[in-house]
């Protein structure tokens, strides 16, 4: 019901929303953008009369940063609020979720429509049994998996994972794995791990056993001696050679203990738990080489600050993990909230965002909102003067450009100022997600 009292608050006010930006574009529908290098921006809103909007996905030509008048409409598709959007390792399909009404429906990419089956025809958005807020697309890039914590399973606890064939736009399989919440593919595709916060357990899953007499699932067991090594695990990042997987521990965040980067053993079967690294917070982060950045929220009751210029008590952390010593080597202060979105752009710089976090808007003073910019390089932090929650992030390849979902606008930063360049893109009506779709101009 709130989900839905948010979306109905939405639609009422799709005449007002307007994202900032220099280049816009009205309501048009030409049928194929033409671009060869584009990204596209899930947006629920795309006025069509006043007090109402569609669901479209937006194409921005990336290489000057133009929206296109084309569009890929997505009302017929069942799709009311398009939001997160997962590219094909081939970049061939967009798969968008659709948290209103739990569906999801896939994009072809080059003719830039819903994806179509044998006869021509758009397929039919698959409907998921409950909410999802983590999704896949496999390295044959026709197959999806989605994890769906709360999904009914008979004469077992809730938690699914469902593998969904694009092509046929069907669920294939569904895995039954309690509250599973996350899930996040290793580089080879051999191994998908599956997170289940609630309950404190990953499982490991084998794609090529789902479906077969198999055992497709494992969960990983803490050793002997140790009852529960998992606190709170929402995430997962894979080294290089896929042999270690580390694994973010959400701890006091999540309502546990503490955080930490647990250290997985991918070599043997099954995975060994290694070393805890503790950390101030963590619910997301990459890996850069033998470079570990690791984000989160800590839960202290004190003002987490302190030391700095801002009117916010609470503030994140952005902590530098070096994986070869195993132990942080460095923290900055970066703002708060839930921190699910990072990205690393052009000359070093970090994008990390977050939802939740707490927006400052000063009349002539302070602004500050969900994003923060690191400088790998020289560890300074730049929060730009934006509010509102950061949806998705994009860098834009072979430019020193990265683009932003922030507050249901796009916005366009330049990465040798940390500033918003003075071409921005209005998107009219409220842009959730960004993906690059095209890896090269």
């Amino acid at each position: 019901m709130k989900r839905l009292a948010i979306i109905l608050m939405v639609f009422g006010a799709a005449s007002a929303l307007v994202g900032c930006g220099g280049s816009g574009s009205s309501s048009t529908t030409a049928t194929s953008s033409g671009l060869k290098f584009r990204a596209f921006v899930s947006n629920p809103l795309q006025p069509v009369s006043i007090g109402g909007g569609t669901p479209v996905i937006n194409i921005v030509d990336v290489s000057k940063d133009v929206l296109s008048p084309a569009t890929i409409n997505l009302a017929g598709s069942g799709l009311a609020v398009p939001g997160m959007m997962a590219l094909s390792p081939n970049r061939q399909i967009t798969v968008v979720l659709d948290n209103s009404n739990n569906r999801l429906v896939s994009v072809s990419n080059s003719s830039e429509a819903p994806l179509a089956g044998s006869g021509g025809n758009a397929l039919s958005p698959i409907s998921l049994p409950g909410f999802a807020e983590s999704m896949l697309v496999w390295i044959d890039s026709a197959t999806a998996y989605i994890a769906i914590p709360s999904a009914a399973v008979l004469g077992g606890s809730p938690g699914l994972v469902d593998r969904v064939s694009l092509g046929t736009s069907a669920i294939s399989a569904q895995i039954p794995i309690p509250a599973a919440h996350f899930v996040v593919e290793n580089h080879s595709g051999n191994v998908i791990l599956a997170l289940s916060d609630t309950t404190g357990a990953v499982t490991v899953i084998s794609p090529s056993l789902v479906g077969t007499n198999g055992q497709a699932t494992t969960t990983v067991e803490c050793g002997s001696g140790v009852t529960d090594c998992f606190d709170h695990p929402v995430w997962a990042v894979f080294s290089a050679d896929d042999s270690t997987a580390y694994i973010f521990e959400c701890g006091a965040e999540c309502n546990g203990t503490s955080a930490a980067i647990t250290v997985l053993d991918m070599t043997t079967s099954p995975p060994t738990v290694g070393t805890r690294i503790p950390v101030d917070a963590a619910t997301y982060g990459i890996l850069n080489g033998s470079t570990l950045y690791v984000a989160g929220t800590p839960k202290t009751g004190a003002n987490t600050c302190t030391g700095t210029s801002t009117a916010a008590t609470s503030c994140g952390r952005l902590d530098v993990v070096d994986t070869t010593a195993l132990k942080v080597t460095s923290s900055a202060v970066i703002t708060d909230g839930y921190h699910n979105r990072m990205q690393l752009g052009a000359n070093g710089q970090l994008f990390v965002g977050s939802h939740n976090c707490t927006n400052i808007n000063i009349a002539g003073g302070e602004v500050r909102g969900c994003l923060s910019i690191f400088s790998t390089t020289n560890s300074k932090v730049v929060i730009p003067p934006e509010i509102g929650d950061v949806t998705g992030i994009a860098p834009i390849a072979t430019r020193n450009v990265v683009y932003v979902c922030q507050g249901g606008a796009l916005h366009i930063f330049d990465t040798t100022t940390d500033q918003l360049q003075a071409t921005q893109v209005n998107i009219i009506g409220q842009a959730m997600d960004v993906k690059l779709v095209d890896a090269t101009p």
